[in-house]
């Protein structure tokens, strides 16, 4: 009999995925669930999944790969899609790709299964990132083979199958969630009407502004290269980072958006995420950079921006592409060094202070009070230069 690792929750879906790859395809079964620290992961997974006709089960914490690895890469582009977005589903799926194709490879298989619904970016990243690491991996994705259109559809193959059934549907949340440490996700359900404001208890990690701390915070970042590694003077780990980072700025309100995004599909989406730790990040890497890097660096920098976050967007995470603009990016990013001082206060992040080796900034020559080496002759050059500049623009 083949084999098949199926990327599995627990949840609904995948459960009826479980039971339907052996009685549809008659393959056996190995879940892979990956940890990247989203904390729901049922203490009775195992057993479920065995209950259910797996062989084995493999559960994997991969948080500190996760933010290590693919987050922080990510983060020093200050990567945004479409102005707002953090990518923190996006960002998870060729860690869970590469980790499927592994598993395959040592289980000596090549067919995996993910539970990616039919309308979404999902199917679309985890099949890319397959296929790209392992051209003649064979890939089933159940929501665009089976006539199961609904929820009530998948209930009703419980009934038939004999899978225990999962909590009503009246005790769940009327939307889709998905999430990791960087991030939570939320979708579908209440939120498809775009005039229905987000319920405020739907908000799981962040305080609203009413509710968020009335006192002020402040605290300090410690870059290297580009990356964080201490939190107020505390060397950590970097899931260790976002941990507390995730906290504080939850406590202050920080990191909600609610946006309509433009699907891989060329469909758009209401998305709503929390992001309170990668939201404070990127504005304390935004301060060190303005320390460390000269104009031109930064704004070079910043073009990369749209064509680096499509990338991940769209699942292109293995691609040359995607490397040679990652090149690029850390490159500059050696010189990101230094100590960042921010106070958090009812969703806003204030930069206090900043400090580097690497600062570029020279208090005289900036200084009213003297001239720092910078004469009058000097300045006339630079308006002499832009005005070529000028003139080959009107040309």
């Amino acid at each position: 009999m083949k084999k098949v690792i199926l990327a599995y929750s627990g949840g609904l879906d995948t459960s009826v995925i479980l039971k339907w790859l052996q009685e549809e395809k008659n393959l056996e079964v190995i879940t892979y669930t990956a940890d990247l620290g989203q904390g729901d992961i049922s203490d009775d997974l195992e057993e479920k999944a065995k209950a259910l006709g797996a062989s084995k089960v493999i559960v994997d914490d991969l948080t500190e790969e996760f933010i290590s690895d693919y987050v922080f890469p990510m983060f020093r582009g200050n990567t945004i899609f479409e102005g707002e977005y953090l990518l923190g589903t996006a960002i998870a799926r060729p860690l869970i790709a590469k980790k499927l194709v592994e598993i395959a490879n040592q289980e000596d298989t090549n067919i995996i299964c993910h539970g990616a619904t039919g309308k979404g970016n999902d199917q679309i990243r985890f099949e890319i990132g397959a296929h790209a690491l392992n051209p003649e991996i064979e890939v089933i994705a159940p929501w665009r083979e089976w006539d199961m259109v609904s929820r009530t559809d998948l209930m009703n193959y419980c009934k038939n199958h004999q899978i225990p059934m999962p909590a009503s549907k009246a005790e769940e949340p009327p939307f889709s969630m998905d999430e990791n440490l960087l991030h939570i996700s939320y979708e579908g359900g209440v939120l498809e009407d775009l005039k229905n404001p987000p319920p405020e208890d739907m908000w799981l990690n962040t305080k609203s502004i009413e509710e968020a701390a009335n006192e002020s915070e402040v605290i300090s970042i410690e870059f290297l290269e580009g990356n964080p590694i201490a939190l107020n003077g505390e060397k950590l780990s970097p899931a260790e980072i976002f941990k507390q980072l995730n906290f504080l700025g939850g406590k202050h309100g920080i990191g909600r958006i609610d946006i309509v995004e433009s699907r891989v599909t060329g469909m758009k989406s209401r998305g709503c995420y929390e992001t309170p730790g990668g939201t404070i990040l990127l504005k304390a890497r935004r301060a060190m950079e303005s320390l460390c890097l000269i104009g031109s660096e930064i704004k070079e920098k910043d073009q990369h921006i749209p064509d680096f976050a499509a990338l991940i967007y769209e699942g292109l995470w293995w691609s040359n592409k995607r490397h040679e603009i990652q090149n690029k990016i850390d490159e500059v990013a050696k010189k990101v060094s230094g100590n960042v001082t921010l106070k958090l206060y009812k969703g806003n992040i204030i930069s206090l202070g900043k400090e580097s080796p690497n600062s570029i900034y020279d208090e005289s020559k900036v200084s009213f009070e003297e001239q720092g080496g910078f004469s009058n002759e000097d300045m006339e050059n630079h308006i002499k230069k832009n005005l070529l500049k000028y003139d080959e623009r009107d040309s």
